[in-house]
């Protein structure tokens, strides 16, 4: 091995995780990936499937594992999980999920694991918060993918409505990745001019930003009843925060993120900017909120607080609470 060998175990081979391990395969990202799945054999023919891509993508090791794998790995994502159904809100996943994580984060934190958990399962801000009260690892090192999802679609849905490229929207989605979801408009800009005074210079109303706000909200739904699951979207949200780890990039991206304070908020984790490096999260960045903003977050907070509380202490987990 050289000096900058890197390390990634993905945990859960489903409809996310492979997602995720061809998006990781295509950016040529990590000189070795482990799978790690209940179905051994699912795992193994992914692992075969993806090699045959990286004559075209970059070398790189890729093969099904236990959980002892995970000791020199660099990141290890979690994508296990019960999917979310048609007609299932992300927050009714709590019970079942809890129950899953805990019996994978237990192994791997065995195994000798030191590096940095990514969850990607749902409900994710309450899963991840339990793998970091599980795992007892430093919050810098326990980070989800969030906001990151629902932040990316929202520029999608603005650069469609304002006629600009999705990559010259900067706006954050914030608070839970679910139905409590807010957008921080007030802080939003595109092409470096504030969102507001384009809207009103293009004659779009409060009432169709705050239209196609909910329309983000709602869009996993509409993919769901469309054909089951979500995955491409997310997988390369994954991807994008597992590189800025792997290149300590120091990249402000929307993930979930441990607050303890900022917002007002303590002892949770949310959906928020935050620098990204090989650290984990080197700092959360507190964005400035309007009174509308202020509220929701406050009602998110409260909202992913009482269904942690409800759900870890139905299965068990009451000593990992607050």
């Amino acid at each position: 091995m050289t000096n900058n060998h890197q390390k990634v175990v993905l945990v859960g081979d489903g409809a996310v995780g492979s997602a995720y391990a061809f998006a990781m395969v295509h950016q040529g990202l990590a000189e070795e990936f482990a799978i790690v799945d209940l179905t051994k054999k699912r795992a193994e023919g992914d692992a075969l499937d993806l090699e045959d891509a990286t004559v075209f993508t970059a070398p790189k090791q890729i093969y099904a594992a236990d959980y002892d794998t995970c000791k020199d790995a660099d990141v290890v994502i979690i994508c296990a999980g019960a999917a979310q159904k048609p007609g299932e809100t992300r927050l009714q996943l709590v019970g079942k999920n809890l129950k899953i994580m805990h019996e994978i984060v237990q192994p791997i934190v065995a195994s000798g694991f030191n590096g940095v958990f990514i969850v990607a399962a749902n409900p994710v801000d309450i899963l991840t918060y339990a793998v970091q009260k599980i795992s007892g690892f430093p919050v810098n090192k326990v980070i989800s993918s969030g906001t990151s999802l629902d932040s990316a679609r929202l520029r999608v849905a603005l650069a469609n409505r304002f006629g600009v490229d999705p990559r010259d929207v900067n706006v954050n989605v914030m608070a839970e990745h679910g139905d409590s979801e807010f957008a921080a408009y007030s802080s939003a800009t595109i092409g470096g001019l504030p969102l507001y005074e384009l809207a009103e210079q293009e004659h779009i109303s409060h009432d169709d930003l705050l239209k196609i706000e909910d329309d983000v909200r709602k869009k996993a739904y509409e993919i769901i009843n469309r054909k089951g699951a979500t995955y491409y979207g997310v997988s390369t949200c994954l991807m994008r925060i597992t590189k800025a780890i792997l290149r300590d990039e120091n990249a402000v991206l929307p993930v979930g993120a441990y607050v303890d304070g900022e917002y007002g908020v303590k002892d949770l984790y949310l959906g928020t900017p935050a620098v990204i490096n090989a650290n984990g999260i080197a700092k959360v960045i507190e964005v400035p909120l309007d009174d509308r903003e202020r509220a929701a977050m406050t009602k998110s907070a409260e909202t992913l607080k009482k269904t942690a509380t409800d759900g870890m202490t139905k299965v068990g987990l009451v000593n990992y609470l607050w």
